[in-house]
């Protein structure tokens, strides 16, 4: 038995790790999208990357609500070709459909983020605050059609085993990104000067940019192109575009409510007052790029359990889950170890900590960063367990312990700890951290369940 099952672990482990750190990295390359425009904002003032924060947190809202729904072809694709390698129709068909339900959501989401003054103004944030990112939003808003296109094409590549590719379109993308943006904030390069309004226009360009070159690989690559994918592209297909919503749609909604409770957060600073906001747009975006590791472990414990599920392997699908769960949990003692040693070097990256005018915003980000430090691991569990449970096709039950976890546990607790206890940003971030820890107990038991139970 031990010469049989020794070499497993190291086989899975090897599969899982060349799989998610292309998709590591490509997440990265699309958190830098968002952390350039938040550095370039702090560049241009407090009252900017406040503002910045609020805008940029209503379209995430948004965004991630959309990537969620498409994600759905991830594991569909990967069950498909567990169960035959080669199974060129029906991939195709997922993809096709994945945008087009691409399309359908975005309709909606234009319509939305249009009045983002006017729902900001009705969370009751500052008018100037919400008129100046209402200018970000307006422009913005337009990427994230191709952004949700980029994400499916993505889907596909990783599904083929091939995730490199998303990492260069994304790693080209961050540097047009912070070009673009810097010319159009500051007036660079013979650009105008147009603050807010230019960081919207500059990453609704890049999200194209990276949404074209991912269609250009698929078109010419030779693994790629003979899948077609976007011949006859107008061709409906019902019953596989119902699935991606019926699958997608929980998935979408269980990340839209781990988003939503952190812009909820966003604008309960808001209410206390401009230097939390902005010390909270400091540390969410660090933490925000710390969580891309478990996210794209996330996305690789998906595809490696999607493939054992499309065999029927049962053994297999334990295996996939276990090793993407323990490379996540041994790798979240990076990012804690960081924040606790040297929050102030992180939140240098963002804002002059050498300023004084700056200094309680910086006291205010150190502070926020020893909280999301203890609350790595729980982060991470809930992500890994949930990208696992997808794998399986089990979206329902995790929309639900999202819900529980984040709204009622996590909201709750930063009512209680920020306002009622008067704990002020501080105690809202314990709440996250609470929320969060509620999900990822939730999500690892279901998991446990099911494998008790034969249910993998």
């Amino acid at each position: 038995m031990e010469t049989i099952d020794k070499p497993w672990w190291r086989e899975e482990t090897r599969a899982t790790i060349a799989l998610a750190y292309p998709l590591v990295l490509t997440n990265l390359a699309q958190a830098l999208i968002q952390t350039t425009d938040v550095v370039l904002l702090g560049w241009a003032g407090p009252r900017f990357l406040a503002a910045g924060a609020l805008g940029v947190n209503l379209f995430n809202a948004c965004m991630v609500f959309g990537v969620g729904l498409v994600t759905a072809s991830a594991p569909m694709m990967a069950r498909a070709l567990g169960a035959r390698s080669h199974n060129v129709r029906d991939v195709r068909r997922t993809v096709r459909q994945a945008l087009w339900a691409a399309l359908a959501v975005s309709l909606p989401m234009w319509m939305l983020l249009w009045h983002a003054e006017a729902i900001l103004l009705a969370f009751h944030q500052d008018a100037g605050l919400a008129h100046d990112a209402g200018q970000l939003v307006r422009p913005m808003m337009f990427g994230v059609l191709p952004l949700m296109g980029y994400f499916v094409l993505r889907s596909f590549v990783s599904a083929l085993e091939r995730p490199g590719w998303a990492f260069l379109v994304g790693a080209a993308a961050v540097v047009f990104n912070a070009l673009l943006n810097y010319s159009l904030i500051f007036g660079r390069f013979g650009l105008p000067s147009l603050g807010l309004l230019g960081a919207g226009i500059g990453s609704a360009c890049s999200n194209l940019l990276m949404f074209v070159g991912m269609a250009i690989v698929v078109m010419r690559h030779r693994r790629f192109r003979r899948y077609q994918l976007f011949g006859r592209f107008w061709r409906a297909d019902w019953p596989r575009f119902a699935q991606i919503w019926r699958l997608g749609l929980p998935i979408a909604v269980t990340l839209g409510l781990e988003v939503t409770i952190f812009n909820a957060a966003v604008f309960l600073m808001g209410l206390i007052g401009a230097p939390e906001l902005a010390a909270h747009a400091v540390a969410i975006q660090i933490a925000s790029l710390c969580f891309m590791v478990p996210l794209g472990l996330a996305q690789a414990a998906t595809v490696r359990v999607g493939f054992a599920f499309g065999r029927g392997d049962r053994q297999g699908i334990s295996r996939a889950g276990w090793t993407a769960f323990a490379i996540t949990m041994a790798f979240m003692a990076v990012p804690a170890g960081l924040m606790l040693i040297a929050p102030r070097l992180l939140v240098g990256l963002f804002v002059d900590v050498r300023d004084p005018a700056n200094a309680h915003v910086v006291a205010l980000a150190v502070s926020f960063l020893t909280v999301a430090a203890l609350f790595q691991w729980v982060d991470g569990a809930q992500s890994v367990g949930a990208g696992m449970l997808r794998g399986l096709h089990d979206t329902a039950m995790p929309m639900v312990f999202a819900g529980a976890g984040y709204w009622i546990v996590g909201l709750g607790t930063a009512l209680i700890f920020g306002f009622l206890l008067g704990w002020g940003g501080v105690g809202i971030w314990i709440g996250l951290a609470a929320g969060l820890a509620t999900a990822s107990v939730l999500m690892v038991t279901r998991w446990v369940w099911r494998e008790a139970l034969g249910l993998v």
